[in-house]
């Protein structure tokens, strides 16, 4: 039994090392895809299929949005309270919901294809990608009220399984359904990209579903009420009166994940809205439909995934934070709450700081590389140093999200939208700046989200910042950042690019675990909590 308890349920720092070593492999496992897919579709084709992506973002976060945290949010509660039918229950709930609302928006996205590929966007042969993702809609859904409901049992390991086979699965798909359908031409090659994601998301959804058979009603002895469970002809009449009827569990539910969606809507409308204005733009500007479409598949199918790669980490803590800091709130535990909000900024800083370093200092050997060609390399270039501000931007969001402020993180994101959508129209559309005016305006927008939401936590919480881990980061990274390019220009390696490449990085991050341990940024106690170094000593 204590075994089964452990497998089910993990600590804070434990369910965001699972969380992290599926995000770091599935970020890994998306750039074979990304760096495969431009060489067989070509940029253009990248394009297509990114031109289409921010419809679908927005309409999953129309179906879903704020209902898996809502889940993870009120199963934590009932879990807590050692009442497993009640968080049965809200499943149960949960799953109506997403299926009702997955089931109309893609009766209504097949209805508004033809007009959303001709007349909103300035490309009509994102139709065919538009059709292929229409399917994951529903799967989706479902997929995201389990995934809350594991995480509300603070057992991460089931999303964490079915996301890595989802990633392996969607890799093969993607790569292979392009390549089939390139000679019925590009349009039909990036649709075939897409296919490839819904068969991911198809395989990611069983797995998650088995695992729930196999993990949740394999176990039901544990919890002392459980033999009750089985009769189910008695509890109905017990159960109602303390978990209340399924109207009010759907009322709150509601109540939980509307704001939240809100807030998400924002930026998915925003996204979309940046999409659209963007490729306008740029037709503004003088830049030819087939060169936009090309630029806005590098900046968003190449740089953007690379800079967000170490994302997989603010990801992790931000999926944690949402119970930790739930629990910790319902017992009026500041102090706790304090310490999990400094574990999350110091992590999220400290270990996406090296990498903001590496992606402006090796931009060019790294797009070379990666992609094939340079040409992405000044845009990385430009937007990498402000990436941290992205990589904390993650778990303060969460924060607020976790004690019941969505409506402050839906403003603060909301002006950052406005923001940058005015800076779009005003920087893109002129010659001068072309696609670099999108870069700017994704640029302001990170910077001031994340300065908003901070403020925002910190007035609510009256969190003490520690200013001075702030001025070593800092200095860590130009210290890093000297040593990176001296190893890269100076130091010459014998071999091909890649070597270099990799012994310029190991180098500057070597510098920068010095400096982290000299300065106390980063202790020997943080490192014993890694479960492999734990086994080393």
């Amino acid at each position: 039994m204590k075994k089964l308890s452990s497998l089910n349920k993990q600590s804070f720092i434990q369910g965001t090392l699972i969380l992290l070593a599926a995000g770091i492999i599935n970020r890994m496992l998306g750039f074979i895809p990304r760096i495969v897919l431009p060489r067989v579709i070509g940029a253009e084709g990248v394009g297509l299929y990114q031109l289409g992506y921010p419809f679908f973002i927005l309409l999953v976060t129309v179906i879903t949005g704020g209902l898996p945290l809502a889940v993870a949010k009120m199963v934590a509660e009932a879990e807590g309270q050692n009442r497993p039918d009640k968080s049965k229950q809200i499943l149960r709930t949960a799953l109506a919901l997403s299926l009702a609302l997955g089931i109309f928006f893609t009766m209504v996205a097949l209805a508004s294809a033809s007009w959303v590929s001709n007349v909103l966007l300035t490309d009509n042969r994102v139709f065919y990608t538009f059709i292929a993702m229409i399917p994951m809609l529903c799967i989706i859904a479902v997929s995201a009220v389990y995934r809350g409901y594991f995480q509300g049992r603070q057992n991460m390991i089931p999303s964490a399984l079915s996301s890595v086979l989802e990633s392996v699965i969607r890799i093969f798909a993607m790569l292979w359904f392009s390549w089939l359908l390139l000679p019925k031409g590009i349009a039909f090659a990036a649709a075939g990209a897409m296919i490839g994601v819904t068969v991911g998301e198809i395989a990611g959804m069983l797995a998650l579903l088995w695992q729930y058979y196999f993990i949740v009603r394999k176990d039901r002895p544990e919890p002392g009420p459980q033999p009750e469970d089985s009769t189910d002809a008695t509890v109905p009449k017990k159960e109602p009166s303390e978990a209340q009827p399924t109207g009010s569990l759907l009322k709150r539910l509601l109540g939980i994940s509307i704001p939240v969606t809100a807030g998400r809507l924002v930026g998915s409308v925003s996204y979309l809205l940046e999409s659209i204005i963007t490729a306008r733009s740029l037709a503004l500007a003088g830049i030819a439909t087939a060169v936009a479409t090309a630029q806005y598949g590098a900046l968003q199918g190449m740089v953007i995934p690379l800079l967000l790669l170490p994302g997989a980490l603010t990801s992790s803590l931000a999926v944690s934070l949402v119970p930790s800091l739930s629990e910790a709130a319902a017992r009026k535990d500041l102090s706790m709450i304090h310490k999990r909000m400094h574990q999350a900024l110091r992590l999220a800083l400290v270990t996406g700081a090296p990498f903001a370093v590496l992606m402006y200092i090796l931009a060019v050997p790294l797009c070379s590389l990666l992609y094939g060609n340079a040409d992405t390399a000044p845009m990385l270039r430009l937007i990498a140093p402000f990436a941290v501000f992205l990589y904390v931007q993650a778990p303060l969001q969460a924060a607020l999200q976790a004690m019941d402020r969505p409506g402050r993180a839906l403003v603060n994101t909301l002006i950052g939208a406005v923001v940058k959508i005015l800076l779009i129209l005003l920087l893109a559309s002129q010659p001068q700046y072309g696609i670099y005016g999108a870069i700017i305006a994704i640029i302001a927008n990170s910077i001031l989200v994340t300065l908003l939401h901070g403020y925002s936590v910190v007035s609510l919480i009256s969190l003490s910042l520690r200013i001075r881990d702030l001025f070593k980061i800092a200095a860590a990274m130009i210290i890093m950042g000297a040593g990176a390019q001296f190893a890269y220009t100076s130091i010459p390696v014998a071999g091909a690019q890649w070597i270099q490449f990799i012994f310029a990085a190991t180098v500057g991050l070597l510098i920068y675990l010095g400096i982290c341990l000299l300065s106390g940024l980063v202790s020997v106690r943080d490192m014993d909590r890694l479960p492999f170094i734990k086994r080393w000593r």
